[in-house]
């Protein structure tokens, strides 16, 4: 492991906005190339740290091995200068331990050649149920930190689609050398995203708290988190930006203002059926201005009610009003 590179990619991100993007498509599934080159220009003039591709809000284990490619290339190339994060897993049916992290070691190596600076993992959930668990996902961690590159850790728990792990667990995957720090994205978990907090306020100082709280971003701030990586992060990434920079500047008249803009953002987007989340952040790029009406599809999203469209319109209409 490179210590110096691992130092470097922690200070890049540390304080800093991740948006986690979405990949727009057309109606017929196929990548909208208009709609990805004005979205690659839009999110280049944007206040972040960096990007994570190839995550769920990408559909990262979905997308077929040539869009895969192409997309992280062009984020590579439209963002030079920032930090990388490349989702890394195995396929959605993939049931096997040793083919799920053979698998995971192929998307990351995929993901390095093309310009990836971090690895952020998928949980393991094939392991949910095995006789094993907790030691086959310490050692399917400890497989893909043996390349070498800067990781961070993926908590998402098991009614939000992830994987539990215990404070055993947690402490031997935030103990190996190359994690950078951990996204904790509970969803509507407070005590858990407090308890995961404070384990590495007390045990892993070193560690970046990652928030992937989308519907509570300014309280998991509030809570410990050093950096944001979201897909909430993909539209409006002003407002939290400057969410983020209030904060850590203590200006806390500034905070309590965007936060309340940005749960108000969260609260018309982050809704059930949660699955529906990206065609929503795509709907909201709409109206946004970014991309147009034709590449605003996600294949894989479930059926939304027919007036969520204009709704998520005057919803970013008045955070963008709010926030100015």
């Amino acid at each position: 492991m490179n210590q110096q590179l691992f130092e470097t990619v922690k200070h890049r991100l540390t304080r800093g906005l991740i948006p986690a993007t979405p990949v727009p498509f057309d109606s017929d599934g196929k990548l909208h190339l208009r709609a990805h080159d004005s979205y690659l220009r839009y999110m280049s003039a944007q206040s972040i740290v960096g990007v994570a591709v190839w995550a769920h809000t990408g559909r990262g284990l979905l997308l077929d091995s040539d869009t895969a490619r192409q997309v992280m290339q062009d984020w590579r190339n439209a963002l030079p200068h920032k930090v990388l994060i490349a989702g890394i897993g195995a396929p959605v049916d993939t049931l096997d331990s040793q083919k799920a992290t053979t698998s995971s070691l192929r998307m990351a190596e995929l993901a390095i050649n093309h310009g990836a600076d971090a690895l952020l993992v998928y949980p393991p959930t094939w392991l949910r149920t095995h006789q094993l668990r907790d030691k086959l996902i310490t050692q399917h961690h400890l497989r893909l930190s043996e390349i070498g590159v800067p990781i961070v850790l993926f908590y998402l728990y098991e009614a939000a689609g992830g994987i539990s792990y215990s404070v055993e667990v947690l402490d031997e995957l935030l103990s190996l050398p190359n994690v950078v720090g951990i996204k904790v994205a509970t969803l509507d978990s407070v005590m858990t995203y407090q308890d995961i907090a404070e384990q590495l306020h007390t045990r892993h100082p070193d560690k970046l708290l990652i928030s992937g709280e989308d519907r509570f971003l300014g309280y998991s701030l509030r809570r410990g988190a050093q950096a944001a990586l979201i897909g909430l992060g993909s539209v409006c990434c002003e407002l939290q930006s400057d969410l983020l920079t209030a904060h850590f500047n203590g200006n806390a008249a500034r905070f309590l203002e965007l936060s309340d803009a940005v749960d108000r953002l969260a609260e018309s987007l982050f809704i059930d059926p949660m699955e529906g989340y990206i065609q929503r952040l795509l709907f909201a790029l709409v109206h946004l201005g970014v991309i147009p009406i034709e590449g605003a599809f996600d294949p894989w999203a479930p059926a939304l009610r027919p007036d969520e469209f204009d709704q998520i319109g005057s919803a970013v209409n008045a955070v963008v009003a709010a926030a100015r």
